[in-house]
């Protein structure tokens, strides 16, 4: 079952991906979503059979990592993985694809929206402050500190590391959540993110790696 729903996501993730490479730029907005700050939650006006379909095979993959994942965990975090890098995208005045997205941001034309913005920001709203007792949940990194470097937030059943888990990546398909296993992502190899400072000039402008 977990190889054929890894299976489903990565068929729908392919054909997305493959929108994005598209030369075309073209802005992303989600016009039904909007966050509820006081209880952390993401709010949506109205949820469509696509959406409801994603948050159920999510949590079904999610309840496949391990005999004893807790229902209310995977159903939090399949919804907030869903539904909250579309906030993300209309925060970050989010355009397609990815990679034109980036230009803005290197060029100061945009404040966010880099592979590590969302990364951060989805492990900021569905791990900070909240306590899982059947899942782990990690930031992962692919190439760190070298050329083609990519972040995601990684969901495993408790005590797994990386390499039993699935990535929730929110950049490359601009919104539209990204599920893979770790180990049959085509484009990357994962491991659990360390944070890393560099600095192109010594004591000036010391930034976290992107």
């Amino acid at each position: 079952m977990k190889r054929i729903l890894s299976t489903l996501f990565l068929m729908s993730s392919m054909l997305l991906s493959a929108c994005s490479m598209s030369p075309i730029v073209k802005d992303i907005r989600y016009d039904e979503v909007s966050y509820d700050a006081e209880n952390r939650k993401t709010v949506v006006s109205a949820i469509d059979s696509s959406t409801e379909f994603k948050i159920r095979i999510l949590t079904e993959t999610i309840m496949g990592l391990g005999p004893n994942i807790d229902p209310e965990e995977a159903g939090f975090v399949a919804r907030e993985a869903v539904l909250y890098p579309r906030y993300l995208a209309n925060q970050y005045r989010l355009i397609a694809p990815p990679n034109s997205h980036n230009v803005l941001v290197n060029t100061g034309r945009r404040d966010r929206g880099l592979c590590y913005h969302w990364a951060r920001d989805m492990s900021e709203q569905i791990v900070k402050g909240r306590t899982y007792k059947t899942l782990t949940l990690n930031r992962a990194v692919a190439n760190q500190g070298r050329k083609y470097e990519h972040n995601v937030l990684t969901v495993a059943a408790k005590g797994k590391g990386i390499k039993d888990a699935y990535i929730l990546d929110g950049w490359r398909n601009s919104g539209d959540l990204l599920v893979l296993q770790t180990r049959e992502d085509p484009e990357y190899d994962w491991e659990e993110y360390t944070r890393r400072v560099y600095s192109a000039v010594p004591d000036v402008n010391n930034k976290e790696t992107n």
